[in-house]
């Protein structure tokens, strides 16, 4: 199960990832996501575990705690399209214009 993890400060490592989710079981990966140019975290990333069972125990213990001073949100990942943008499960569109 792929996991998203958002709002981590910018000192969070890869290995500070891992290490807060080893907590629940086994990860296969943990990656915080960095600017291309700068090499500077983004501020979120992305955990991977294989039981299913432990990665949603994470995210539910997880999810709108704290760690590193701020507050954290966890959720399953959505799946990324062909284009490589994330998927929305909000289709529909909305014009404000008058």
């Amino acid at each position: 199960m792929n996991i998203f993890v958002s709002n981590l400060t910018f000192k969070v490592t890869d290995d500070d990832l891992k290490s807060l989710f080893e907590e629940f079981g086994a990860v296969k990966s943990a990656k915080v996501i960095t600017d291309k140019y700068f090499g500077r975290s983004r501020g979120f990333g992305f955990v991977e575990m294989d039981d299913e069972i432990e990665a949603k125990k994470a995210i539910s213990e997880l999810n709108q705690g704290t760690y590193d001073g701020k507050q954290i949100f966890v959720a399953v990942a959505k799946p990324k399209t062909e284009s490589g943008e994330r998927k929305s499960f909000n289709t529909e569109r909305r014009s404000f214009r008058k």
